[in-house]
């Protein structure tokens, strides 16, 4: 599940530095799983241009150009291609219950306190990292990205996914407002609800003014996402991060037909 939804904002990055691409909502993409270290770069390379050079994310990286953490070398990552350039469109990466039982963590453990997720883990698959680039945001890559998500999830037997959906706090009256609308109307259960370790201070913002959820959260939603808590603050970010997860058996039916092309 991402890190900070571009969804509703424009491309500000310096032209120099953007990744090349064609301004169309028809383009053919295609989703694929990463099969070696170059597709995996070139993964890094989008996100690179979408949270640092676009969204202003501060990231520590020991590659130029690249968005590289301690988790990446454990994940699998998610490719969308544009057909006719075959240029990396979109991403996700995902950390299988065995690989997070090997490294120790999931990214979210660094942001939430999960204890009373732990009857989930043997089947818990963690999204992060999503991002689409700026001229590609419409459905048909959401699209691409999902299925083949959900295809993966079936193949390996697994049931439910948690990832860090993220509110950018250049408003952050807006996220508060975004978490007070959402705990009313799409909270998980008591049993599993999670804490922040680092909260946002939801307490001393406005949640009164009325604020959308971003693209990528609203999509979450119609999958028959829920909110597990109260969101976090993640200062390299500068986002309001939101707890969720989903169930595949919430999951809408045409979203789980397997990689889309489009």
């Amino acid at each position: 599940m991402k890190r900070p939804d571009p969804g509703l904002l424009t491309d500000t990055s310096n032209a120099r530095h953007r990744l090349a691409a064609p301004a169309t909502r028809h383009a053919r993409v295609s989703a694929a799983w990463a099969q070696s270290t170059d597709e995996v770069r070139q993964a890094q390379r989008l996100r690179h241009a979408v949270f640092a050079e676009e969204m202003g994310a501060r990231l520590e990286t020991p590659v130029a150009g690249h968005d590289i953490d301690r988790f990446d070398d454990y994940c699998e990552h998610l490719l969308v291609r544009d057909l006719a350039t075959q240029q990396v469109v979109g991403t996700y990466r995902l950390l299988t219950p065995a690989q997070a039982s090997r490294l120790g963590s999931t990214y979210c453990d660094d942001e939430f306190d999960l204890t009373p997720l732990q009857s989930l883990r043997p089947r818990m698959a963690e999204l992060g990292r999503s991002c689409v680039h700026a001229d590609y945001r419409h459905g048909g890559v959401l699209l691409a990205l999902w299925g083949a998500l959900a295809e993966f999830m079936r193949r390996n037997q697994l049931d439910t996914m948690l990832g860090c959906a993220s509110i950018p706090l250049l408003h952050g009256h807006g996220a508060a407002g975004v978490w007070q609308r959402l705990r009313e109307t799409h909270l998980a259960a008591p049993p599993f609800r999670v804490l922040p370790r680092l909260p946002l201070p939801v307490e001393r913002l406005d949640d009164a003014l009325y604020a959308e959820p971003p693209a990528l959260i609203r999509g979450y939603l119609r999958l028959g996402a829920r909110v597990l808590g109260p969101p976090a603050w993640d200062p390299h970010f500068n986002t309001a991060d939101l707890p969720i997860m989903m169930r595949m058996a919430d999951m809408p039916a045409r979203y789980q037909r397997g990689p889309a092309d489009g």
